[in-house]
């Protein structure tokens, strides 16, 4: 992200807040990106604006069916089960549905049948647990085919 964005924009280094990722011990580093997006934020944490993905298999933000991060409700940032070998940081759904806005990313044509799973409403994927009445979705034509 860095690399690809942050060089690009003028953002002074304060503004952006890093999930400590590289943790040895990746509970407490839940914790403490917590705490420090409750600093920025307040006690409520209410971001202006989450960035997504969409997996090909419905997943988002590290959320993947059938982990028990789909149903954390009482923390903002939690730990996954593991994903493709490793566990990941992520923002609650909680969170993620307090945000002033969801900018949805999808490209490429195997997301094609997710994103329209996504946009029929099937709660089935792990997706769809996002607020839909706050979301835009930037799609390429390949991920929009369906």
């Amino acid at each position: 992200m860095r690399e690809s964005l942050l060089t690009h924009a003028q953002l002074r280094p304060g503004q952006t807040h890093a999930k400590p990722v590289e943790s040895h011990d990746l509970e407490a580093g839940c914790t403490q990106y917590a705490l420090t997006l409750e600093e920025i934020t307040g006690s409520l944490l209410v971001l202006d604006l989450v960035h997504l993905g969409l997996g090909p298999d419905g997943h988002t933000a590290s959320h993947v069916s059938g982990d028990p991060v789909l149903d954390v409700r009482d923390v903002d940032v939690a730990l996954t089960g593991t994903y493709q070998g490793r566990r990941r940081m992520t923002l609650t759904f909680p969170a993620i549905n307090r945000s002033r806005l969801v900018l949805w990313l999808v490209t490429g044509g195997e997301e094609a049948g997710m994103l329209a799973r996504l946009w029929a409403g099937v709660i089935s994927i792990p997706a769809s647990h996002v607020r839909s009445d706050r979301s835009v979705v930037l799609a390429d034509r390949a991920a929009a085919s369906k």
